[in-house]
């Protein structure tokens, strides 16, 4: 493989922008006879392609009123802080009596938010768990789930909120690399989901545990693969009419401005949704070529293509199905996702939140639920938004770890 990377380096109010002209012997499966023409199905005739790509991470800005002023809701909605100085919360919950969770990865804390006077703003603030590098969170029968890079730790829900001492129950997991932000929930079937990333953008991984979603005993024991070739799921979640599981998939970088398309896929027992090899509507991954004598459209023929594609860079992060009774009706079973934003691209794409919307159970298109994040003519920004949860009152919150804010959305 022969890579060339001229280099180009401008700074802008505070950003870097990073251009990297790649030329692969490699190339990309797009469908077309273009493609086609360029990408063997082995070996023994050369690939090449030419990708252009982009590093840009906008300049960070403070989450001012001024800022605030200008986010975008739909019509009747309202947006506003219900927490402002907690850290870098990222994966929240609620425990449906009023308490919410947030996770901070980088202090290796579980803070518990209340809103006592109902006032759609926190006025209380405590730390209910210390765990190094704790990430996803979850709570089934009484007790909160917490997971870490290889550990997972359950601890007993006291009736004011707080939580017991922590008890690990799994210490195995594989090593986290560049995706290592474990997210876990229990499913219909009260079995333990645990989504693990990818250790890298696109290779083979040596453990197959790897970009895949297990799936456990309440306890930690019997642990299996559930699917497979899912480069990084961190949302995913049942809908509540049909128990079906969903996830949205984060994309491979370094494909161009364009590609790969973050995906949402049906997750089904056993099944291969591709990476690194198959991506997106089917299109082979130039940088990886299947192992062995396994042609691309082999590996295609095998592979479950997503329902639906999002645009590349996005980001997803949490995403949680609405079943609260403040939203319209027309809300209730579609998903809201928050989308943390590109680096990868030449302008910027995401930092929002999306509503995901199902028809008969299955997703059929996306809709800007909150936006404004990006400002300064695409320069800067001021949120990328992590957890998505819906509170006891029906009020959607997400957080942003750059600001360390959390938002409330409620519909009035």
């Amino acid at each position: 493989m022969r890579k060339n990377y001229p280099v180009l380096k401008t700074f802008q109010l505070g950003c870097a922008i990073t251009a990297f002209f790649v030329v692969l012997t490699f190339g990309c499966k797009d469908g077309d006879g273009f493609w086609d023409s360029i990408i063997p199905e082995t070996d023994k005739e050369a690939t090449s392609t030419q990708i252009e790509g982009y590093v840009f991470y906008p300049a960070v800005q403070p989450a001012t009123d001024a800022n605030i002023a200008q986010l975008r809701v739909p019509g009747g909605f309202k947006i506003n802080k219900f927490a402002e100085g907690v850290g870098k919360p990222r994966i929240l919950v609620s425990d449906g009596n009023g308490h919410i969770y947030a996770s901070d990865r980088e202090a290796g804390l579980v803070i518990m938010l209340t809103d006592a006077n109902a006032d759609g703003m926190s006025d209380h603030v405590k730390t209910v768990a210390t765990i190094k590098q704790v990430h996803g969170l979850t709570i089934h029968n009484g007790k909160m789930f917490m997971v870490a890079v290889k550990e997972v730790y359950v601890a007993d829900l006291n009736p004011d909120g707080t939580l017991g001492t922590p008890k690990m129950i799994m210490d195995d997991l594989p090593d986290g690399g560049q995706h290592p932000n474990r997210t876990i929930a229990f499913g219909p079937d009260n079995k333990m989901y645990l989504s693990v990333g990818s250790t890298c953008n696109s290779c083979p991984e040596p453990n197959p545990e790897n970009a895949t979603m297990l799936r456990a005993e309440e306890d930690g024991s019997d642990r299996k693969i559930f699917a497979k070739g899912l480069r990084n799921t961190i949302g995913f979640g049942w809908h509540p009419q049909t128990s079906e599981l969903w996830g949205m998939d984060h994309g491979i970088d370094w494909l161009g401005d364009n590609e790969q398309k973050e995906e949402v896929n049906q997750i089904k027992q056993s099944a291969d949704y591709g990476w690194p090899y198959i991506y997106g509507e089917g299109k082979y991954n130039p940088g990886d070529r299947p192992k062995g004598d396994t042609t691309y459209q082999q590996y295609l023929q095998k592979t479950t293509l997503p329902a639906l594609t999002y645009q590349a860079h996005s980001a997803p992060m949490a995403m949680a199905f609405y079943s609260g009774a403040m939203f319209p009706e027309e809300y209730r079973n579609d998903a809201f996702v928050a989308m943390r934003g590109s680096w990868n691209r030449s302008e910027p794409v995401g930092y929002k939140i999306v509503r995901l919307h199902y028809e008969n159970g299955k997703p059929v298109r996306f809709d800007d639920f909150v936006t404004g994040f990006i400002v300064n003519n695409k320069k800067a920004h001021f949120g990328r938004v992590v957890g998505v949860t819906v509170h006891k009152d029906g009020s959607l919150l997400f957080s942003d770890d750059t600001n360390g804010v959390i938002y409330r959305v409620s519909y009035q």
